[in-house]
């Protein structure tokens, strides 16, 4: 009954976005032109006016003014909107979902459940602007793994997906699910991250790796939404971190920690990883090494917000409140301080807490706390590429890139909660419907 109640949704929530008005028309000798009215150039951070992007296939293959003499056919008119290259979430959860209170909620589903939820909450995404996102974890290992796959062969819409196939996590860490009743079974596929020490760190690396994961999610300190656990201490020591960075670099691949704690921060950062995730009591010392080592923050700073609001309603553990207030603003100013010194930041919400679609509502945050209008779209464009060496690929609207980006109506630069509304979006040069 579930699985057909999701498929339902898929179909419906297909369905009432309609027809793109201009699908794929705007062609000439294989070639496709959409003529933006202003384009944002985030790799300079100017806006550029009157600009004709022209697409072959998936990719970019020029941008330059547009003339009206000499003009194509068939174009996709955004004469009227300002474009911007299609956003990154550097931290997304797609697969089943959204958070709740019940702690069981992981476990009563099944596999193709989370798969169909996840599949809902790509398309969701997708139309959101957001065609790339860096997903940071699941509990059922390799499902992630199995949407991106599914994005990718063109059988389900989506965005371009990252993944990290499960959380590594200590036992009884911020990774597992824990809060549950006394005898309660734990499959073995909720527990294929699980690791005592940097010995084990390395083979659930390896088994991630081989499994297809993109790149590895520590856990490193407790989490604010993991009863039982302290976002302030850490579960995995510095060996143990650098265990999994050795591992995944010889796959050329890269590990995210998930680090709320600075004592946690500290030993990820001098272990390697590329990135930290959350950052909520970073404090002076741990910033700075950030910003020598350029380490990436990407800090959650809408969520607490949304915690506190649907927590309470909801009667979310009083623990799990606690924890969130105890974060929220240390974090927002863990983030500021952050921006001051010069630390390198990229965008990420943790979508999959709250509904996905709404990943735009934190970019108001990202300029209150500190970003210019301009930076905040580069921390979800091209900063957001870098941060995972993607930037080859996506993360501007250049010539060889991949075709995505977005139109809006009004001045984005003027108010980015714009973005929480996006006209029309192309993904891979085609507009989605």
């Amino acid at each position: 009954m579930l699985r057909n109640f999701l498929i339902a949704s898929l179909l419906l929530l297909t369905a009432a976005c309609g027809p793109a008005e201009e699908n794929n028309k705007a062609s000439e000798g294989g070639l496709v032109y959409v003529h933006a009215g202003h384009l944002i150039d985030v790799e300079k951070g100017i806006v550029l006016d009157d600009q004709m992007i022209v697409i072959s296939g998936e990719r970019i293959v020029d941008v330059k003014p547009w003339t009206a003499e000499g003009a194509p056919s068939g174009v996709i008119d955004w004469s009227g909107y300002t474009v911007m290259p299609g956003m990154i979430d550097g931290h997304s959860h797609l697969l089943g979902d959204i958070q709740s209170e019940d702690p069981m909620a992981p476990l009563e589903g099944t596999r193709q459940d989370d798969i169909d939820m996840g599949v809902i909450n790509a398309l969701k995404t997708l139309k959101a602007g957001f065609t790339t996102v860096i997903d940071v974890g699941s509990y059922r290992v390799f499902s992630d793994v199995e949407l991106r796959d599914k994005i990718n062969a063109g059988e389900v819409p989506g965005p371009r997906m990252m993944v990290a196939g499960a959380y590594v996590t200590v036992p009884g860490g911020g990774g597992e699910v824990i809060g549950l009743d006394a005898g309660v079974d734990i499959p073995d596929e909720f527990r294929a991250g699980v690791a005592a020490d940097a010995d084990e760190v390395r083979e659930r690396v390896r088994y991630l790796l081989d499994g297809g994961a993109d790149f590895i999610k520590v856990i490193a300190t407790g989490a604010v939404l993991t009863v039982g656990t302290d976002p302030g201490e850490p579960e995995f020591n510095e060996e143990e971190i650098r265990a999994a960075v050795e591992e995944a670099a010889k796959d050329g691949k890269y590990v995210t920690a998930h680090a709320h704690g600075a004592e946690g921060i500290k030993m990820a950062v001098r272990a390697g990883v590329r990135s930290i995730q959350h950052g909520s009591l970073a404090d002076e010392e741990a910033l700075q090494m950030m910003k020598e080592h350029g380490t990436w923050l990407v800090a959650d700073i809408y969520n607490g917000d949304y915690i506190k609001e649907v927590g309470t309603a909801q009667g979310w553990p009083e623990e799990t409140m606690r924890k969130n207030d105890e974060t929220t603003e240390t974090q927002r100013a863990a983030f500021r301080r952050a921006v001051a010194i010069g630390v390198n930041i990229a965008y990420g919400t943790d979508s999959g807490v709250y509904p996905h679609g709404d990943n735009a509502k934190q970019m108001p945050y990202m300029v209150r706390h500190g970003l210019t209008p301009m930076q905040a779209i580069q921390s979800a464009t091209i900063w957001g590429a870098r941060s995972m060496s993607l930037d080859k690929d996506v993360g501007s609207i250049t010539s060889g890139k991949y075709a995505d980006m977005i139109a809006v109506s009004n001045d984005v630069l003027n108010d980015v909660s714009v973005l929480e509304n996006v006209n029309a979006v192309i993904k891979g040069g085609k507009l989605v419907p």
